[in-house]
């Protein structure tokens, strides 16, 4: 079958997606039959007329529907029956939650090969990564958090790393060692949802910061933390979800001075701070001694990884978290931090935090043409905008109408510490859509919010 050469359509899907459908036809309909050869990928690239790269990815993805397979030094054919079959009975569908802040997702064959030798490998060991394993996670871990956190410019001793099962269960342990029933915490005005329900499940009280686009007024802080005793400051201080502020450095080093004159520890989640290409210090580096810095993998990897790297304010602190994980978690997944070591050190994770910078850039330039003219705040490496709606124009409105569309978005209510949330909406612009299915996801959305209905 060298010589099959599918009729792609113009315009509408993306190109490698209309290859991969192509193929799919021809075997439905008999053209392509269990076992045959397809083309090079070279040669079926000059045959249509397009990028290799597009003929590349359109294979990849043919493969990951199950629908070929791929030999290195033998070619590419369609794939056999049953062996074949009983495979794409394990391949699962993921069920996304669009309310969540999703990453774009890798789509470049030569990474996503990257990334499957690296579960291989890991793979070998899979009887050791089965058993029972530290709260905190074993030395080569911490090595690779600690090369990991050193992008961010922190180079804390192994025995302040702590390797956990991601940012909600690390927030969740740390406030149950710091905070009573009935506490204070404070927060911005507009916080993270996650935080805003740990802290309600543990009775907390949140007292909510003003601020600017640098980040928290500091005169504000060092007022609340006299009137009301907190226990804490929670900060999301890099690409902030969801208003996607960045927190200034010189504002960042006032914040630290009002938390050493008073003492108060700082949850510092840092979620976002690894994409973009130069981002402001941590605060961790100016208050070490106060700060709980949270190094999550689930925006700049992924969050199936369900892992973080947390700096403790000491050792001391680090064995109290060990001691509240293990409560609450036993223990982060060994088979994930095996992989998550693996990636780090050969250089897979770096290449998958690039593929999101640059991807995220794309997408923030197709939001900033089709959204020209709405009111929306968001910074080009923001997995999200936050979207001011006209007078007139209902929040809820809007989420019905966008619902099936790919995107997602949360409403004000779901962010909003005090006082009435505001008509604003939380737009992602990562998951799995494509960026064809963003642009007119977010055509539809400039309509919506733009006239009234």
């Amino acid at each position: 079958m060298q010589e099959w050469s599918p009729i792609l359509r113009r315009g509408g899907v993306a190109r490698y997606l209309q290859l991969a459908d192509a193929i799919a036809e021809g075997i439905a309909d008999g053209t392509l039959s269990r076992g045959d050869r397809l083309p090079p990928q070279r040669r079926l690239a000059e045959r249509l007329g397009i990028d290799f790269t597009t003929v590349s990815r359109g294979y990849a993805e043919a493969q990951r529907r199950g629908l070929i397979d791929s030999h290195v030094g033998r070619g590419t054919f369609v794939a056999q029956s049953p062996a074949d079959t009983r495979q794409r009975e394990f391949r699962r569908q993921a069920d996304v939650d669009l309310t969540m802040n999703l990453p774009p997702e890798p789509d470049d064959p030569v990474l996503l090969a990257r990334m499957q030798d690296g579960l291989q490998t890991v793979s070998a060991n899979l009887i050791d990564l089965l058993r029972y394993q530290s709260a905190t996670g074993g030395q080569i871990d911490k090595e690779a958090a600690s090369s990991w956190l050193s992008l961010r410019g922190l180079v804390p001793s192994l025995d302040r790393i702590a390797v956990t099962p991601g940012a909600h269960p690390t927030i969740l342990a740390i406030l149950t060692g710091l905070a009573r029933t009935g506490d204070t915490l404070l927060c911005e005005d507009v916080t993270y949802p996650g935080f805003r329900g740990i802290a309600g499940r543990l009775g907390l009280r949140l007292v909510g910061l003003p601020g600017d686009a640098e980040g928290i007024d500091p005169d504000a802080l060092d007022a609340a933390i006299v009137q009301n005793g907190p226990k804490a400051l929670y900060l999301n201080p890099t690409l902030q979800n969801p208003t996607t502020r960045t927190i200034s450095l010189a504002r960042r080093e006032q914040i630290a001075e009002v938390l050493i004159a008073h003492k108060l520890p700082l949850i510092e989640d840092d979620a976002y701070g690894f994409i973009p290409p130069h981002p402001p210090a941590p605060l961790a580096s100016f208050a070490p001694d106060l700060v709980w810095h949270i190094g999550g993998l689930a925006k700049c990897i992924g969050a199936g990884l369900r892992l973080a790297y947390t700096v403790a304010p000491n050792s001391l602190a680090a064995r109290e978290l060990a001691h509240q994980l293990r409560l609450v978690s036993v223990m982060p997944s060994p088979l994930m931090m095996a992989l998550a070591t693996r990636w780090i050190t050969d250089g897979t994770a770096d290449q998958i935090r690039r593929f999101i910078r640059e991807e995220t850039l794309a997408r923030q330039a197709i939001a900033s043409q089709v959204l020209a003219q709405s009111e929306y705040e968001s910074e080009r490496h923001a997995f999200n905008i936050w979207l001011r709606l006209r007078e007139g124009i209902s929040r809820a409105d809007v989420i019905g109408r966008m619902a099936g569309t790919g995107v997602g978005i949360m409403p004000s209510d779901a962010f909003t510490v005090s006082g009435a949330p505001s008509e604003s909406l939380r737009v992602c612009l990562g998951g799995q859509i494509s960026r064809t299915e963003l642009r007119d996801a977010l055509g539809l959305l400039a309509y919506l919010t733009t006239n009234r209905f």
